[in-house]
């Protein structure tokens, strides 16, 4: 019963994923015509589905991933209504290890930090035109 979810999620994603691509990209464009000099698109699972760095830099310029402990993902996933040990478990098995993610990122945004949103924003108030 696993084998089968897992080749309905495959084809699912074999469906999904081209339109998904197809509208960012036209997206990203329509910015571009229209003068923005930065667009941010939330992707999950970006680096997974792009894991050949000549393909994830084809995609995007910058990486800015949002990230925080272990224990901490856990504890907030696990908050969520309808959330269990086992989905939690299904849906990190499809993610790279954070360590990965962190390695092939270009900034780190951790959210983990102790004093929460301050932290938080103090971690991206350097960022400006000149390092993307």
């Amino acid at each position: 019963c696993h084998r089968g979810r897992e080749a309905s999620l495959q084809r699912l994603e074999e469906i999904v994923h081209p339109l998904v691509t197809e509208e960012r990209a036209g997206f990203v464009r329509r910015a571009g015509e229209e003068g923005e000099w930065l667009v941010v698109v939330d992707v999950p699972l970006l680096l997974e589905t792009l894991r050949d760095e000549a393909a994830l830099r084809a995609e995007v310029d910058v990486v800015l991933l949002v990230s925080c402990s272990a224990a901490e993902q856990r504890r907030r996933c696990l908050a969520r209504p309808g959330m269990s040990e086992p989905k939690l478990e299904t849906i990190l098995a499809r993610q790279l290890p954070d360590a990965d993610k962190r390695a092939r990122a270009d900034f780190v945004v951790d959210t983990g930090l102790s004093s929460g949103v301050a932290e938080t924003r103090a971690q991206l108030a350097p960022r400006d035109r000149r390092e993307i």
